[in-house]
């Protein structure tokens, strides 16, 4: 599997550290940026990852920013893309269990890394059940 990894600079500092979490755990991943917590726009990032993954060089992502809020809404731009924002483990849990999410975002101000790091690893875990759920994801994008 191979992660697209996106931010702005409040986020930088937890990208950098989930690259480190997913090299423990033998993941591959890409960095669209940012490379610095100098200002940037988070949309920028979100709509490089976010064409990544519908381009298929990647099969998820992990974007970060200040709230995870702001990056998921330009990540949900995309027809195709399904980001959540996740401030804990049981929404990350089934985001992926019943909206089969392929975007996690997280909010490096709103939650602690150790909290992040048991986000992420939940997520990337947790399978999508299918099921009565399939109707509900194809409803999600409009034609």
């Amino acid at each position: 599997m191979m992660i697209a990894l996106a931010s702005d600079h409040a986020g930088f500092n937890y990208k950098e550290n989930t690259k480190e979490l997913l090299d423990s755990l033998g993941l591959a991943w890409k960095d669209y940026g940012t490379d610095s917590t100098d200002r940037v726009d988070y949309p920028d990032f979100a709509h490089k990852a976010s064409k990544a993954i519908l381009e298929g060089e990647c099969d998820r992502g992990i974007f970060i920013c200040g709230t995870g809020i702001g990056i998921s809404i330009a990540a949900n731009r995309h027809k195709g893309i399904r980001a959540a924002a996740c401030q804990i483990e049981e929404a990350a849990y089934y985001t992926r269990l019943h909206n089969d999410s392929n975007v996690l975002a997280i909010g490096e101000r709103l939650v602690s890394w150790e909290a992040a790091e048991r986000i992420i690893k939940m997520w990337l875990d947790t399978d999508f059940e299918g099921g009565r759920h399939i109707i509900r994801v194809e409803k999600i994008d409009l034609p």
